[in-house]
């Protein structure tokens, strides 16, 4: 098929590379504008744009899709299908309506379970055991459309965001292509999504990262798997002392990167944030509900380390623990 194809990260550069190798016209490539990117802030293209370089592809980057000019560039392709994966930019009813056959999206989750624009890390952090792709008709909605194809995959209990997203983007690129052979061969029928089941993945904010040590250790454990690599957890670590009731002065800002549930039941009157020596030298949180064991975890400027490693370089003194987050 004819395609213009619309997307930004490595998720989408996996599709775009799937269906070049599978031998369809990708006439247009619209991605996001370069970003500085790295300590450097060096501006530099999106995966995207950079695989299409590569292999010869017309790039467009636009502003806006509103405007006559953006429509005008488009109309002008012909395309059968527009394919659009994490492009980052909304796409009003008139650019929707421009290829022969609509627009497919290759969307991040089981829909209409996680709609929206952090999918792979709220499925995680809310516990999830399966999530998948879904190939969607795109409508004018946020990720409303019609299903075309979806495949569902198991969330692992080790999974963090990254390791999820890989897979998640191999099978989407596989799917797209399985769709756009169904759709010419006139067996892709679409299933109007179900009204029962909608949730919505808000966008990760970095103000989401500090732990709330009152919630149940398996919530932390899953939120510091689901904001591995960004934005990451933190917790305060603070030093001993303090009157009841106040928290003392943070010592540190530590980054959680991995956690586990531990079998050790906290002490009586232990309360959340409270540290614990953990096995093998290892070090456990009181939480809410239960305690996590860290095995991971990163000092500003520094580099992660295993929580052993840690300690060795920086041991605490009696009576440390981490600071409650502030209640809003």
């Amino acid at each position: 098929m004819r395609l213009i194809f619309a997307g930004t990260p490595v998720f989408a550069s996996e599709a775009l590379a799937a269906l070049i190798a599978a031998g369809h016209e990708v006439a247009l490539v619209l991605t996001r504008a370069d970003k500085p990117a790295g300590r450097g802030q060096k501006i530099v293209p999106s995966p995207v744009k950079t695989l299409a370089l590569e292999h010869g592809l017309r790039v467009y980057q636009p502003t806006t899709l509103r405007d006559e000019a953006s429509r005008q560039v488009l109309a002008e392709v012909g395309a059968d299908v527009m394919v659009v994966a994490a492009y980052g930019m909304i796409l009003p009813q008139a650019i929707l309506d421009l290829p022969a056959r609509g627009c497919l999206n290759i969307h991040a989750s089981l829909l209409p379970r996680w709609r929206g624009a952090a999918p792979i890390q709220r499925a995680i952090e809310a516990g999830d055991a399966r999530t998948g792709i879904t190939i969607m008709q795109m409508d004018a909605g946020l990720d409303t459309g019609p299903m075309l194809l979806d495949e569902s995959m198991a969330i692992e209990a080790d999974d963090n965001a990254a390791r999820l997203h890989d897979r998640l983007a191999a099978l989407g690129a596989t799917l797209i292509v399985r769709a756009l052979s169904r759709m010419a061969a006139g067996d892709l029928p679409a299933v109007p999504q179900p009204q029962a089941g909608v949730t919505y993945a808000h966008k990760i904010l970095k103000s989401e990262s500090p732990i709330d040590w009152t919630a149940s250790a398996r919530q932390i454990v899953d939120r510091i798997r689901a904001f591995d690599p960004f934005p990451g957890c933190t917790g305060s670590l603070c030093a001993g002392g303090g009157e009841s009731g106040q928290s003392p002065a943070p010592v540190e800002q530590l980054k959680i990167w991995r956690a586990m549930l531990s079998d050790g039941a906290a002490p009586a009157g232990a309360a959340p944030g409270s540290l614990l020596t953990g096995p093998a030298g290892g070090l456990r949180v009181v939480c809410g509900d239960g305690v996590i064991e860290l095995l991971e975890v990163q000092r500003a400027g520094g580099r992660r380390l295993a929580v052993t490693d840690w300690l060795r370089a920086a041991p605490l003194a009696s009576g440390a623990r981490f600071e409650l987050v502030a209640k809003p």
